[in-house]
């Protein structure tokens, strides 16, 4: 039987679902903070990494993580609480897309860096939201044919590709942070592994609210351990302003260029696959039937939020993993904590001091708490390629050379650097990107698009049926091609076509 978005009391009548459930509101702010803190250090690494590219001054730096983590609350609230057609009601956490990142600093570099080439970016965002926006309204029936291009084994593949990608990310801030001057030291191990240890020690406890705000516990735990031991500072935080409003078009206005906008329309293709991967999982999660207009509530939100970004000084949004990783930690299912969590961002967005103390949650600590995290992004993939039938062959040469694939820019970068032209590079030169794009094509050239039209391939619910003969009253193939089928459970009725 269908998950459904209600569930029967002991008495027969109707409860709300834990998904649409408002917790207390300390319990809110609780949860919300912990979204927050998981996902504050893959919120800001985007504009750092692409403002220190372009060679942005502090101040311009600083503007532009407020800027992000401001847009950020406004799209979450969007996902998780939704409005009218738009957000898929689900806690979903929006954030910048890792993907757009070299594609932006390419863009950036070819209009000579700066707030200038920010401009040029920003021209891009803007085009590629309002696209992505458009596509999540076609027809039902041809979005449908749209996404029977993602069946399980596509979307379980590119949740794992996330989670193997993301690991190293984890790894690099447990070692102390990519480019610090003690990175790779020993006591920075020791950091993230008591912050590990300690999380693993409360989940193991097994009672349900210190289980539940684990990674905030171990956050705070290793940053006041490393604080006493004089490691951590929290020094600018006298520094930041109080207030710092975000305000349309701070840089300019946005220049509109064939190129970066051909670039940023690849990545929020990627993007697509992403949060469609997320948003199937996160559902799978919490207990809550998706279908096409789910996912497509979805993409909307991604491409509002994307063109919400462009105009706000922000990146590309889509739903983040990481907190994906989060909700099956904690099982604390309720969309409305991440409604607190866009709070909590909105207000950090308007006071650098409030988020310069976020900020200063040591690499180390924070490494500790994020590989636990990816990891488990990584296991949600792993899980729904379980349903998967992998004993049929062309379904397991897809998930391993897309897996493969994924792994190319990480194990031999110098192929993309100097062996590729900039602009090509700055496209295949990411590990999601390859492998998102390795399962689709493979999947395509194997299986051929999902046959099974009622659950329009984004789902691998209990309710999945065999493609169809082609007849109304036709058998189930007994070996259908691809897994369209593969999850289906013996002795559920078979839903509609």
């Amino acid at each position: 039987m269908a998950r459904v978005a209600a569930r029967l009391s002991a008495n027969g009548e109707q409860s709300t679902h834990p998904v649409d459930e408002v917790l207390p509101l300390p319990k809110l702010a609780l949860y919300g903070f912990q979204h927050v803190l998981a996902f504050y250090a893959g919120a800001v690494i985007v504009p750092i990494i692409v403002g220190g590219a372009l060679g942005l001054s502090k101040a311009e730096l600083v503007y532009l993580i407020n800027a992000d983590l401001f847009t950020c609350g406004i799209a979450s609230i969007i996902q998780a609480l939704g409005i009218g057609r738009i957000g898929a009601r689900l806690p979903l956490i929006q954030g910048v897309t890792f993907t757009a990142v070299s594609p932006m600093i390419a863009m950036g570099l070819g209009a000579g860096g700066g707030t200038a080439a920010l401009l040029v970016i920003y021209g891009a965002v803007i085009t590629a939201g309002i696209a992505t926006f458009a596509f999540a309204w076609l027809p039902a029936k041809a979005f449908r044919a749209v996404m029977r291009i993602f069946p399980p084994v596509v979307t379980g593949t590119v949740i794992t590709v996330l989670g193997i990608v993301l690991i190293p990310v984890g790894l690099n801030d447990a070692a102390g942070g990519l480019g610090s001057p003690d990175f790779g030291d020993p006591k920075n191990f020791a950091y993230a592994g008591g912050t590990m240890l300690f999380i693993l020690v409360l989940m193991k406890l097994g009672r349900p609210f210190l289980s539940s705000i684990a990674i905030l516990l171990g956050l705070v735990g290793g940053t006041a351990v490393a604080f006493l031991l004089g490691d951590a500072s929290f020094g600018d935080v006298g520094e930041a302003d109080w207030i710092g409003v975000t305000t349309p078009f701070h840089f300019g206005m946005p220049k509109f260029e064939w190129f970066p906008i051909v670039l940023m329309l690849i990545v929020m293709l990627i993007t697509m696959v992403e949060t469609t991967g997320d948003t199937y999982a996160v559902g799978d999660i919490v207990g809550k039937e998706v279908d096409s207009e789910t996912v497509a509530r979805a993409l909307r939100a991604d491409g509002a939020a994307t063109a919400l970004g462009g105009v706000l000084n922000s990146f590309p949004y889509v739903a983040f993993a990481e907190n994906v990783g989060l909700v099956r930690m904690t099982k604390v299912k309720s969309r409305f904590v991440v409604v607190a969590a866009g709070v909590f961002m909105i207000v950090l967005g308007l006071l650098p001091k409030a988020a310069a103390a976020v900020a200063s949650v040591p690499h180390a600590v924070l490494g500790g708490a994020a590989t636990v995290m990816f990891g488990m992004v990584a296991l949600a993939g792993i899980q729904t390629l379980a349903k998967v039938d992998l004993k049929e062959e062309r379904n397991a040469l897809v998930v391993a050379v897309s897996l493969a694939a994924a792994l190319l820019p990480a194990t031999v970068p110098v192929f993309f650097k100097d062996h590729m032209d900039a602009d090509l590079s700055s496209l295949l030169n990411s590990g999601v990107t390859l492998g998102a794009a390795a399962a689709i094509i493979l999947n395509l050239i194997f299986n051929g698009p999902a046959k099974d039209d009622a659950r329009a391939a984004v789902l691998d619910g209990p309710a999945a049926v065999p493609p169809q003969t082609g007849k109304a009253d036709s058998k189930p193939n007994p070996n259908p091609k691809g897994d369209a089928g593969a999850d289906a459970v013996e002795g559920e009725p078979t839903p509609a076509s």
